[in-house]
């Protein structure tokens, strides 16, 4: 995050700002984070060697080292146990894995495309571990993970889960880039909003979600919208120029609804997003993990959060992840499965033999955090 600078004659953009690991935006979004890490081979337990990680600040490891974060993670990398409670959360994860388990029973593998929508009106506590699957081979890990609010009359209504797999997103090829439209219209191809109370779900909303694989040299045209969205595009890997105007990578981009937009990628490969969308207009108060009405409803669910987190997670570990070789799939409390029909676009290595680890110490098998812990995300 950083300061958002206001532009004179840069035709449709009308704001820039710096957008690295977390992304600022507006209503109807809440913040946005792009995660990309180059992490190391895997060992028994899907995480980073022990010697590489001890002298880190497990827990809360934000800052690259050896080219990779460990976030919340003390074994595996990512968010172990925490709550959501009145946003939505959009994750696309389209290199390498998340492991997710839930309060409610649900678990489940996603990723190489793969989008999880969570609609979690009501509280939901669940963990997030990224694992390092592959024990041959470094684990390239990119996920984006966005986060929309939801209108204070759907607060408290419940929580809706469920994933899109790769095969079901649609992609529009372009002159030099590939477009996957998890929200909203482009390009003639409509995206899937599986989850009925987002804000994302009413068509007349505009919300749109999408992402550009473009290579060097290629334009992304971006058409007009109603005048009441608000329009916010994010820069990643590599600089781009608008309206003659030239921006470096990490950037954020405010640029008008009303307005086509035209986006010329510089010289090489690079991942743009848009989102965009009318915005909610209410007020809201937020404090943690927590995002409803009024200061008084947010105090008391932080309480009861912090009463009932631990009381409500049904699980061995707060950190947990699949086992080794697990492919992807999304199992419900209710027994309900559902996997994609497509393999997964690496194969996985075999649950055994495993290869011997490098002479790293024994890592411990259970994570225990901090007693305010979930308000880490």
């Amino acid at each position: 995050m950083g300061l958002f600078g206001k532009l004179k004659d840069a035709g449709p953009v009308v704001r820039e700002q710096a957008a690295e690991l977390h992304w600022d935006t507006e209503d109807p979004f809440m913040f946005a984070s792009h995660h990309f890490d180059d992490y190391p081979r895997g060992n028994r337990q899907q995480a980073p060697p022990l010697e590489e990680i001890k002298k880190r600040s497990l827990g809360h490891d934000y800052r690259p080292q050896y080219g990779y974060r460990m976030y919340g993670g003390k074994v595996a990398p990512g968010f172990p146990l925490h709550t959501h409670w009145g946003y939505e959360t959009i994750t696309v994860c389209s290199e390498g894995y998340v492991d997710h388990f839930d309060s409610l029973g649900n678990q489940g593998r996603f990723g190489y495309g793969d989008v999880q929508w969570l609609t979690a009106s009501s509280r939901y506590g669940h963990c997030e571990m990224y694992p390092l699957a592959f024990a041959d081979r470094d684990n390239h890990h990119r996920v984006t993970q966005i986060m929309m609010h939801i209108p204070n009359e759907k607060k408290n209504r419940g929580v809706e889960l469920n994933n899109v797999w790769a095969e079901d997103v649609p992609t529009v090829k372009g002159d030099g880039y590939l477009a996957h439209v998890y929200a909203g219209t482009y390009g003639g191809a409509a995206g899937v909003v599986p989850n009925g109370d987002s804000w994302a779900a009413d068509p007349s909303h505009h919300v749109r979600i999408v992402s550009f694989e473009a290579e060097p040299g290629a334009v992304i045209r971006i058409d007009r919208t109603a005048a009441s969205a608000r329009r916010n595009v994010y820069v990643t890997d590599g600089g781009v120029t608008v309206a003659g105007r030239m921006y470096i990578p990490q950037t954020r981009l405010k640029v008008k609804a009303d307005e086509d937009v035209e986006i010329a990628n510089g010289d090489a490969r690079n991942e743009i997003w848009l989102l965009e969308g009318d915005p909610i207009g209410q007020k809201m108060s937020s404090f943690g993990p927590v995002v409803l009405g009024t200061d008084r409803e947010v105090r008391e669910a932080n309480a009861v959060v912090r009463r009932e987190e631990w009381k409500d997670w049904p699980w061995n570990y707060i950190n947990k992840t699949q086992p080794v070789a697990t492919a992807r799939f999304i199992r419900y409390a209710d027994g309900r499965e559902g996997r994609p029909r497509t393999k997964d676009p690496r194969e996985l290595p075999p649950a055994t033999p495993f290869p011997e680890e490098s002479g790293s110490p024994a890592e411990k098998k259970k994570d225990v955090p901090e007693p305010d812990y979930w308000n880490e995300e």
